[in-house]
Parts: C-alpha cells; structure tokens; sequence
C-alpha cells in the first residue's frame, strides 16, 4: 500500500543519503567530521533528494553523528531511527 510504498522510499534514501555521507566522513570519523559530511553529503544527492536528505539530517543528526561514530552501518541507523524496518 501507499504507507508502505513511501516507508520503503524513506529508508531507501536514508540508507543512500548515510552511505554517501560514511564515506565522506572517512573511518573512525570524529563529530566534526561527521558534521562535515552531513552537511556535503545531501548536496550530493541532487535538488529534490538533496532536500529530503537535509529534513532527514536536521531532525537525526545525533543519531546519525552518534551511529556512525560507533561504525554502525547505514542501514542499522536508518532502522535505529526508526526510518527502515528491521
């Protein structure tokens, strides 16, 4: 259905937005790494994602900072906040 189909889009681009944004934010990265990356990584997800990805980041940012300070893969964040199903 409807909820499900926009559920499933969310948590695809939450997994795409926080792959783009792990990279960016090197290994073992620091919060101002993080924060850094945040920041470029929506950019690069073109106008429209770009601006999903920026609400995402802006709501989560310590969750997302946090999880990937702690080396938890995308997915795993995006389930945390509760974006994808586990």
């Amino acid at each position: 259905d409807d909820m499900e189909l926009g559920r499933r889009i969310k948590c695809s681009l939450c997994t795409k937005a926080l792959k783009k944004i792990q990279v960016l934010a090197g290994d073992n990265p620091d919060e101002a790494a993080v924060t850094a990356a945040l920041k470029k990584g929506c950019r690069l997800l073109g106008r429209f994602l770009g601006k999903q990805c920026q609400k995402l980041v802006s709501q989560y940012q310590d969750q997302i900072s946090q999880g990937l300070q702690d080396g938890d893969t995308p997915r795993d964040i995006c389930t945390t906040m509760g974006i994808c199903k586990a």
